[in-house]
């Protein structure tokens, strides 16, 4: 499918349909600009993205999510509907997404309890099958390179769809790495060989999922969160809590209540810590992590330890907020964890 095949929508539709960009349907924000919810005049509902007018990056990222998801469909991706580009304009249509973002849900205190065992379970068994699209099924191999909390989002059904592929990139057939000297994604999920040395494959994609995987079954977030006196990450807290049997009992989100599969948590930990290790042959690929999901009495290789990186910040003062934006990393640290 070629972009040209895109719906074209004129930039008036748009500004009536948003109410002239409200800050009441505003859904979101990041570097690209802003996510406002729009009402057509035959009534649909869309997500319309409205790239922020001096972002020279965030055009080019743009251009990216146009070529790629309009030749992308599968029910755990979120669809693009159309576009607008005129003058100074630039903006891109989606199907509307009722729930809009899991850490929404994840890390509010008052709405992650409804999330329970199994709607977490299913979440994270669509995300793995959109991304095993992407890697394996896919007409091109896509890497998407900032798979994080916020850029899952949810449907009215809490479907879990993938979004957000300005900075994904497509592999021939035969490729199975490439490396880029301005490495762009966000802190706490992005693979260690992908942070120091500009390294990115279907491995650094899996790594990002088992950080996910993760956070959606601890409601914890992965960066910036610290554990004990050794300053651990989740990675590493939940790594040592791995080695000494005592994973379930203290990492499983309390939110989550008392109807959950032991064994399944147990598994999905088992999992993403597989995800998360430090050498990317050591990885599964996602055609076996769904494998390992979906079976009961299937025997998990035991993970060897994570790699993950601290930030060394240059201003100490700076905001959260701004940390959880897609960035180009400047200076990390890879740190690995040995059990005491």
């Amino acid at each position: 499918m070629d972009e040209r095949e895109l719906h074209l929508y004129d930039f008036k539709t748009l500004e009536m349909a948003t109410d002239n960009f409200s800050y009441e349907n505003k859904l979101g924000e990041g570097g690209f600009g802003c996510v406002y919810k729009g009402t057509l005049m035959e009534g649909g509902i869309v997500a319309v993205k409205r790239l922020s007018r001096i972002s020279d990056q965030g055009i080019e990222e743009l251009k990216n999510e146009v070529r790629l998801i309009a030749k992308l469909q599968h029910r755990n991706l979120v669809r693009l509907l159309g576009c607008c580009i005129e003058v100074k304009e630039k903006l891109l249509i989606y199907e509307f997404m009722e729930n809009k973002s899991l850490n929404i849900f994840l890390f509010d205190k008052k709405k992650s309890s409804m999330l329970n065992w199994k709607m977490r379970f299913d979440i994270i068994c669509g995300i793995a099958r959109g991304l095993l699209y992407l890697h394996h099924d896919s007409r091109f191999k896509i890497i998407h390179r900032d798979l994080k909390v916020s850029n899952i989002l949810l449907d009215k059904d809490m479907t879990p769809k993938i979004s957000d592929f300005g900075m994904a990139r497509i592999f021939g057939n035969d490729q199975t790495e490439a490396e880029t000297t301005k490495v762009v994604g966000t802190y706490g999920y992005m693979s260690p060989e992908y942070a120091m040395d500009g390294l990115f494959s279907t491995k650094s994609d899996v790594f990002s999922f088992g950080v996910l995987v993760l956070e959606i079954v601890s409601g914890t977030k992965n960066r910036g969160t610290f554990y004990t006196t050794s300053q651990l990450n989740l990675l590493g807290h939940i790594w040592t809590l791995w080695k000494e049997g005592n994973a379930l009992e203290v990492l499983l989100d309390e939110s989550v209540g008392d109807k959950y599969s032991k064994d399944e948590v147990l598994r999905c930990i088992q999992i993403g810590l597989l995800c998360v290790q430090e050498q990317p042959e050591d990885r599964p690929s996602m055609s076996k992590v769904l494998v390992m999901l979906s079976s009961e009495t299937m025997e998990l290789p035991q993970p060897t330890y994570p790699g993950f990186f601290i930030v060394k910040r240059r201003d100490d003062t700076e905001s959260s907020s701004k940390m959880d934006e897609s960035m180009t990393i400047n200076e990390v640290t890879v740190t690995v964890i040995d059990p005491r």
